[in-house]
């Protein structure tokens, strides 16, 4: 049985038949459903199982949504929750005290540099422990404000015997030639750092990098890390 045709309704004999959009057409009804041009298997565009040319092919535009009661109760329940887990990260971190820090390559190399100065400090100290020495206890005879002191140890009221002498501290390593003037006065921060107030002489400085040097404050004798823009 023929089928029909998708415009006309007649019947559709296999030598005028097209098929296209799911239909059977008439060759003279396959048209343009605007302004009826012929259209073809080539230049046809196909809206909702109907032809249409390039020029009157329906544009399909964004529709708006509405801020309706039911949005806007959905968009203020959204803005609480967000402000609910604000508050509890903020409640979670409060008085940590502490602040991610991006582990840069910059900081990598630092944080390699003090750990071989404190390796090499070490390893120093356990020979001269080997060896039966003495390991050198450097304490400021003027430290700068901020920097720690530890307390002084209890002293014994019912001995009579003198305090025995304290024995010389070991000789220096050989000074670099390198000598710099501190202009601030700079506390300790960490136990590997040394602390120095204005006006004194670093000697034996090793540069670390462009922040940090290493070196020996010549009026305490204490040795250690310093801030490069400390001195000149």
């Amino acid at each position: 049985m023929n089928p029909s045709c998708g415009r006309c309704n007649l019947v559709v004999y296999p030598t005028e038949k097209v098929n296209c959009l799911d239909k059977y057409w008439h060759k003279g009804c396959f048209s343009c459903e605007v302004c009826k041009m012929t259209l073809n298997m080539k230049n046809y565009k196909g809206f909702e199982k109907r032809p249409y040319c390039n020029a009157h092919y329906p544009k399909t535009n964004f529709t708006c949504v509405a801020d309706t009661p039911e949005n806007l109760r959905l968009k203020q329940q959204s803005q609480m929750q967000s402000q609910v887990r604000y508050r509890e990260d903020f409640e979670k971190n409060k008085g940590k005290g502490f602040s991610v820090v991006t582990d840069t390559p910059e900081l990598q190399r630092i944080k390699k540099s003090q750990n071989q100065i404190s390796n090499s400090k070490y390893h120093e100290d356990f020979e001269r422990r080997k060896m039966g020495g003495e390991v050198p206890v450097h304490k400021p005879s003027n430290p700068g404000p901020g920097a720690f002191q530890p307390p002084a140890a209890p002293k014994n009221i019912h001995s009579e015997q003198d305090p025995e002498p304290v024995q010389p501290a070991a000789a220096a390593p050989p000074s670099s030639g390198k000598r710099y003037r501190a202009v601030y006065d700079y506390a300790a921060a960490d136990e590997d750092e040394v602390s120095f107030v204005d006006g004194d002489v670093i000697i034996d400085v090793q540069t670390i990098d462009e922040g940090w040097m290493y070196g020996r404050v010549e009026r305490t004798g204490q040795q250690g890390m310093l801030p490069a823009n400390y001195v000149e």
